[in-house]
């Protein structure tokens, strides 16, 4: 079994319910994922930083810094950061956040992002892709420039036209539908 059919089993197991649910987006849904109970876990960030850290090299997209909303996208991007720097090609990681803090230094970007950098924006599960875009701009606010969007798990082909139209690659590790008909099969 391969690495991505590995981490496809582990996200029908730990992240996939069938049922009835309505999405951020307010859109209902027969199914929901909840990524985090398996980029969270052991395994789970072993596999999505394997997965991840051969797509972003096959993409050729070269981001320096990987990184988007806290809190989906942290675990997903510590995985490939960790992955990134065993492998010999660092790739670091950042948080944004939805506002900048109060106090301190009043951040909305943590990690310590150049303004140099080459981003990466990581989102955990997408429908419609419009939610990343918070996170979009405040690293071009920044001043980074943005190479592309990866997505552990899209569910909708309207985010691929999203970011098209934006005139960004996005890289879809996963699709809704793969996991659901996988986990439908696996249900009986």
């Amino acid at each position: 079994m391969t690495e991505r059919e590995r981490l496809k089993a582990l996200l029908v197991e730990r992240s996939v319910r069938l049922g009835d649910f309505t999405l951020a987006s307010g859109s209902k849904s027969d199914y929901y994922i909840d990524a985090r109970t398996t980029t969270m876990s052991a395994e789970g960030q072993l596999l999505v930083g394997l997965v991840a850290y051969e797509a972003i090299l096959e993409s050729g997209l070269s981001p320096t810094h990987i990184g988007g909303l806290t809190m989906g996208a942290d675990p997903v991007t510590y995985a490939i950061a960790h992955r990134s720097s065993l492998e010999g090609n660092a790739m670091d990681g950042f948080s944004v956040r939805k506002r900048a803090k109060d106090h301190g230094t009043g951040q909305q970007i943590e990690g310590g992002l150049p303004q140099k950098a080459r981003c990466l924006i990581v989102e955990d599960t997408m429908t419609t892709g419009r939610s990343s875009m918070e996170a979009v701009g405040a690293v071009r606010a920044h001043g980074a420039r943005i190479v592309g969007v990866l997505c552990l798990v899209n569910r909708s082909e309207a985010a691929q036209e999203f970011y098209e139209g934006q005139g960004m690659t996005l890289l879809s590790l996963f699709t809704g539908e793969e996991l659901v008909e996988a986990a439908r099969a696996a249900a009986g």
